[in-house]
């Protein structure tokens, strides 16, 4: 897959992720924490930039082996780092995927998230001709399900110890985008 994609929204800016990114994604987790760690244990109080560093080496690698499509979030106005999206476990076969988000604490609550699950979910079905995404969300991830709804996600149903978070298994709600989906959105 090629990497030198943007994908350009009314506020953001969605590429992906490029070695001199690692700082950037530092600060960020740093900043986030507490609301991103309880259902992503990669942003933990000891992150460092050296995981930073590592995240992006095996994004550049997922690229190349067509396993997964990681973006970084950028505000469009004054281009601030805000989070991060993303394609994985891409199934080739049946033409399917994973999309994720988070954004940091301070860009919440302004429809960031949606943003640019719709732009990475255009991409899914446009560039990569996939049939469906999946959003997958722990139940008690609340925000994060309220993202997938805004998208015009539906809502499939709850499935038992889909997920784990630090080696506990929870329950999660999963949500489904088609391409006829985005047509009314």
């Amino acid at each position: 897959m090629r990497r030198d994609i943007e994908l350009i929204g009314k506020t953001l800016r969605l590429r992906p992720y490029r070695t001199d990114d690692s700082t950037e994604i530092f600060e960020a987790s740093v900043e986030s924490f507490r609301e991103v760690g309880k259902f992503l244990p990669w942003c933990h109080p000891g992150y460092t930039i050296e995981e930073s560093a590592a995240w992006i080496k095996s994004c550049g690698e997922s690229w190349d082996n067509g396993t997964a499509c990681e973006f970084a979030i950028f505000d469009s106005g004054n281009g601030r780092y805000l989070g991060g999206c993303g394609l994985n476990h891409i199934n080739d076969t049946d033409k399917i995927a994973n999309l994720g988000y988070w954004v940091r604490t301070s860009a919440t609550g302004r429809g960031k998230a949606t943003e640019s699950a719709l732009l990475l979910a255009r991409f899914a079905f446009n560039d990569l001709k996939l049939n469906r995404v999946e959003i997958v969300a722990a139940v008690e991830n609340l925000k994060s399900q309220r993202v997938a709804e805004k998208t015009g996600a539906k809502r499939e149903g709850v499935l038992r110890n889909r997920i784990s978070i630090n080696g506990t298994p929870h329950d999660a709600v999963v949500f489904s985008l088609i391409p006829a989906d985005l047509t009314i959105v």
